[in-house]
């Protein structure tokens, strides 16, 4: 099948998704204000994320450009390359280590999270050329992964790499992708981490004049990709643009397998291991990285 796309009922308490939207909307979306300081915002989404329950059977290897993470069952072929969401601007291997060591036990093979160089210090294409030398030095087959912007990333390295010639990604599996940078409509009334004032002040930060299509996967030619995963929410700002990419795919005859998860927000898979429908969308990328389609 080369385009298939699945809504998600939800999964679990609907007390404890609650809970989880709450926590969100009052510890970290107060913090994603262009009006304090890009480096508190990184300590605090740093901490956030360092507060979070880690998986259990994982290892973890630091270096000078991100960590690996090895599960002690490590039984599938090749790496994962991991490119964490921020918008950009923040966002770092620890404030994603919750999630990232989930997805290395579920998998079940080696992880590397990129600490890609950031704006405004490192405008664009920084973190494009940090990610492209992150593939070649991983053993393959490699998948991409990437959850927000890290998730438009993962898109634009495919993209670098399908260019490039020689060795490509084996998949790619797209957590709420940031993958227009044009102004974001106003959100749905569940949206519990962004807002259009927050993202339209780091896209300046990372794009510094340059035209935003450079940034903006959803309007560059995507034919010739690897199969995707893309998984996003119903009650999210980027909803629409996941809508976009699914079509958008498709027209270009990428196998995409896309699936919309009702009454969840932003990159919700950041609460796996306390949320059903968290642990459900990891389980099946997963089943989907494991298995050609």
């Amino acid at each position: 099948m080369t385009a298939s796309l699945r809504e998600v009922p939800p999964a679990g308490s609907r007390l404890v998704a609650g809970l989880q939207r709450r926590m969100v909307q009052s510890l970290l979306q107060p913090a994603l204000d262009p009006r304090h300081p890009i480096t508190r915002q990184r300590r605090r989404a740093d901490l956030l994320g360092g507060l979070q329950p880690l998986a259990w059977g994982v290892r973890r290897e630091a270096d000078a450009r991100g960590e690996w993470l090895r599960p002690d069952v490590a039984d599938a072929p090749g790496s994962l390359l991991y490119l964490h969401g921020g918008a950009y601007c923040i966002g770092s291997p620890r404030s994603h280590r919750a999630l990232t060591t989930r997805i290395a036990r579920a998998t079940r093979r080696p992880v590397y999270v990129l600490d890609y160089r950031l704006a405004p210090e490192h405008p664009w294409p920084a973190a494009l050329h940090d990610a492209v030398a992150a593939f070649d030095a991983m053993p393959g087959p490699v998948l991409i992964a990437g959850d927000s912007a890290g998730g438009g990333l993962a898109l634009l390295t495919a993209l670098a790499l399908r260019d490039r010639g020689g060795a490509q990604p084996a998949a790619l599996w797209l957590m709420s992708p940031w993958v227009d940078m044009a102004p974001w409509p106003a959100p749905p009334p569940g949206e519990a981490m962004l807002s259009d004032a927050w993202g339209q002040a780091c896209a300046a930060h990372v794009l510094a004049g340059q035209p935003r299509d450079v940034m903006s996967p959803l309007h560059q030619d995507l034919h010739g990709l690897p199969r995707v995963l893309l998984q996003f929410g119903t009650d999210e700002a980027l909803h629409d643009q996941g809508r976009a990419l699914h079509d958008a795919l498709a027209g270009a005859r990428v196998p995409v397998q896309t699936e919309v998860y009702a009454r969840r927000w932003h990159v919700f898979q950041l609460h796996a291991g306390q949320l059903r429908s968290a642990d459900d969308a990891l389980a099946r990328a997963a089943d989907f990285l494991r298995h050609d389609r």
